[in-house]
Parts: structure tokens; C-alpha cells; sequence
């Protein structure tokens, strides 16, 4: 039988965050201030995985706008998340990075990036200051649930069981094995009774299957759009690939679309149904259809390919051609797999928390991040809101103790 190694009660800690992402570095560095020194353990070789990852595009912290319509891209979770983002939102997101030596801009669409334009200088500087805080980390430790009452963790050295007072599990979705979101956690979870809802893909491409005459357009990004499905829109890029469609565009859709919401693309958004129908009423004599298209309204060659994919036979009543263009419909075969997502919608329930985020089910265990069933858009909503998450159940864990 292996060896398991149980610390003495004085060498426990009293605090330990599970997860080394943004919303359990945040949970630790909350504890710190509140004079709790915490644990981080993290089953990967190192802290900040996803934080670099978002950092090689550039690192959207947040994004700079006001604050109803900020919280409406969360939906459905919008009411019960907006106390946290209230508390740690946009404004605070980017006083918090300049806290860290990191000035920011904000783009022209309102995403707001670190000057720097990477996340490896703010992770330096965050890491530095939970150090200063007590905070200390093991990389490699792997969380396998509980023994009786001890968190068990798989470590290098050997099966480890620890007794803190408070936990924040900080453990991510499911989208993202190979930096440690694996959704493994839920079993663990679901065996002491936690309600949980299932994993699904969230900002994540579309299965397109393309005729060949699509292959020449492969890598290009589709500009000047509104995709719109189920209610939602959205103004903003997406790629054609041989795989299908991604990109931000789509993103914000994607609630709809996994509920199997038809998906459209307006190719002109900007002029009206009834200038496009009077610009193609306009006489083009000896001049095909397809030209007088690009003439009279000026799509580009990948607008045009869409048109062609998607919109035949076209009509011939300006009218009704106008309302093609402006609705055009993209036949599409599913989101994308899982493990090609950004995030995960699902996870720990609601119900199954408290204000605090903490389990009800487990008195002192808090919930934070993505493992919470919230879901946002790309942008900067999927960061602030870890964020905002981690804050909140870190001040949460620290007083319980404090108090």
C-alpha cells in the first residue's frame, strides 16, 4: 500500500487554493491581504498556464465600457454574478494591472491590453507580490479528491493529505487538458453531493462543410458582418478555415447556436434593407447578377464567395435579393468539439452555493472561475469574470477565519 503523508496540524496550512489560474491566484492574493498565508496547489509544472496562453493574443484584460451593458454579455448569469463585477469590474481590472506595473490601452473596440501585450511581465510581477503576501505554491500537486476529511493530493514526493480550515477550488472548465481545465474535478464533486450541470462548449468555432469552390478562400477572415442566431448579434470578424468558421464574430453566439438556433449573416449592416433594394434595382443591363452585386454594393470577394456558397439561386426581385443579403443564411453541421473551445459552459450549479460561493454541501470549501456554471463571451468578460469570481470567494475564505 503507498505511503501517505499526513502533515502534523501545526504544519497545515490554513488556507489552500486548488488551481494556479487567474481566479485562484486572485483567491490567494485576497487571503494574503487579509494576513491568511495560503497554499496554491497546482496540478501542472507551473502557475498561469491559460493567462500565457491569452497573452500570445495579446492578453484582452477586460473591456472598457459601461457597466449594464458589460454585464449583459454574461446572460442568464448575469444577475447572480453582477454583486462581483460590481465589485471588481472593468475599471478595477485595469487599476489592479497598473497596480502591477502594467499599463494598459484600450483598443478601438473597447478591449482593454497591457501595453506590453503579453501576459508574461504581469504574471512576474502578480507572482512577486503573492510571494510578499505569504502566499506560497507547489507545482505538480494534483488534487484527487477527499480522504475522510483531508484533501488528497498525488504530489512527486508521494501521496500528500492536508487539513486546512478553508479551500478555494479554482479549478477551470473542461476545454483546456494540456494546461490542466480537464473537468476531472467534477467526479470529486459529485460524489460529496454538489449539484452539478453538464459541460458544454462555449466560444467555439462551427463544423462548415465547404463545397470545393470555398478551398480558395481558406484563411480568410470575413469583415464588416452581423452574425445573429436565437436573439443574439454580434458585430465582429470570423475565419473561414477548412474546418469551418471561427472567430469572435461567432463567439457571443454560441448559447444559441449549441440550442440549435439558426444562424444568419447580415453582409451589409450597415445600409438599410431599403437602400439595398433600391442600389439593386439600379438598371445593369448586359451585366451579370454577380457583378452588379459587387458594383452596386461593393462585396468584397469573400462576401461574394458567401453569396455563392450559401444564397443561390439568387433572386431576381430587388427585394427579396436585398433580404437575402441581409439574412443570408449559413448552413452549418455543430459547434465544434469540446476540446477546441475556448471555455465551457456547466459546472458547479448555482443552487449549490451560497453567496459567498461557497458550497453549501461543504461548509468552508469555495467555488471560483470557470468552474462555476457562468458562461461570456471572448473579450474580456472571460477574464474579468475569473477574477471577479476569485476575489470574491478569497475575501469570502478569509473571513471565515478572520471573523
Amino acid at each position: 500500500m503507498a505511503r501517505v503523508t499526513e502533515l502534523a496540524a501545526e504544519d497545515n496550512p490554513r488556507a489552500v487554493v486548488i488551481g494556479g489560474g487567474p481566479a485562484g491566484l486572485m483567491a490567494a492574493e485576497m487571503l494574503g491581504r487579509a494576513g491568511v498565508p495560503s497554499l496554491i496547489a497546482e496540478a501542472k509544472p507551473s502557475l498561469g498556464r491559460k493567462l500565457l496562453m491569452a497573452g500570445k493574443s495579446g492578453l484582452n484584460l477586460t473591456k472598457d465600457e459601461p457597466f449594464e451593458p458589460f454585464l449583459a454579455a454574461y446572460g442568464g448569469s448575469a444577475g447572480w454574478l453582477a454583486p462581483m463585477l460590481r465589485a471588481f469590474g472593468p475599471e478595477q481590472v485595469q487599476d489592479w494591472a497598473r497596480g502591477l506595473g502594467q499599463m494598459v490601452f484600450t483598443g478601438s473596440t473597447g478591449r482593454v491590453f497591457p501595453e506590453a501585450m503579453k501576459a508574461s511581465p504581469l504574471l512576474r510581477a502578480w507572482l512577486a507580490r503573492l510571494e510578499g503576501l505569504g502566499v506560497t505554491w507547489r507545482t505538480r500537486w494534483r488534487w484527487t479528491g477527499w480522504q475522510g476529511e483531508a484533501l488528497a493530493f498525488d504530489t512527486p514526493e508521494g501521496a500528500v493529505n492536508l487539513r486546512p480550515e478553508v479551500v478555494v477550488l479554482a479549478l477551470g472548465g473542461a476545454s483546456w487538458s494540456r494546461l490542466g481545465s480537464d473537468g476531472a474535478w467534477a467526479g470529486q464533486l459529485a460524489a460529496q453531493e454538489v449539484a452539478l450541470a453538464p459541460f458544454a462548449a462555449s466560444n467555439v468555432g462551427l463544423r462548415v462543410d465547404w463545397s470545393a469552390m470555398m478551398r480558395a478562400r481558406y484563411g480568410s477572415p470575413i469583415k464588416g458582418v452581423r452574425f445573429s442566431a436565437g436573439g443574439l448579434s454580434s458585430r465582429g470578424e470570423a475565419v473561414i478555415s477548412d474546418r469551418g468558421l471561427e472567430g469572435g464574430g461567432l463567439y457571443p453566439l454560441t448559447p444559441a447556436l449549441r440550442s440549435g438556433a439558426p444562424l444568419t449573416v447580415d453582409l451589409l449592416p450597415d445600409l438599410s434593407l431599403e437602400v439595398v433594394a433600391e442600389r439593386l434595382a439600379r438598371p445593369r443591363g448586359k451585366t451579370s447578377l454577380s457583378n452588379h452585386l459587387r458594383k452596386a454594393l461593393k462585396l468584397d470577394p469573400v462576401r461574394m464567395a458567401l453569396v455563392m456558397e450559401f444564397g443561390r439561386p439568387l433572386p431576381e426581385s430587388a427585394v427579396a435579393l436585398a433580404r437575402r443579403l441581409k439574412a443570408l443564411p449559413i448552413h452549418h453541421s455543430g459547434l465544434r468539439p469540446m476540446e477546441e473551445a475556448i471555455s465551457t459552459a456547466g459546472g458547479v450549479r448555482r443552487a449549490a452555493l451560497d453567496a459567498d460561493l461557497m458550497l453549501t454541501a461543504l461548509p468552508g470549501v469555495y467555488c471560483a472561475g470557470e468552474m462555476l456554471d457562468w458562461e461570456a463571451p471572448t473579450g474580456g468578460y472571460l477574464l474579468t469574470g475569473c477574477l471577479a469570481t476569485g476575489r470574491w470567494a478569497g475575501r469570502a475564505a478569509a473571513a471565515r477565519l478572520v471573523d
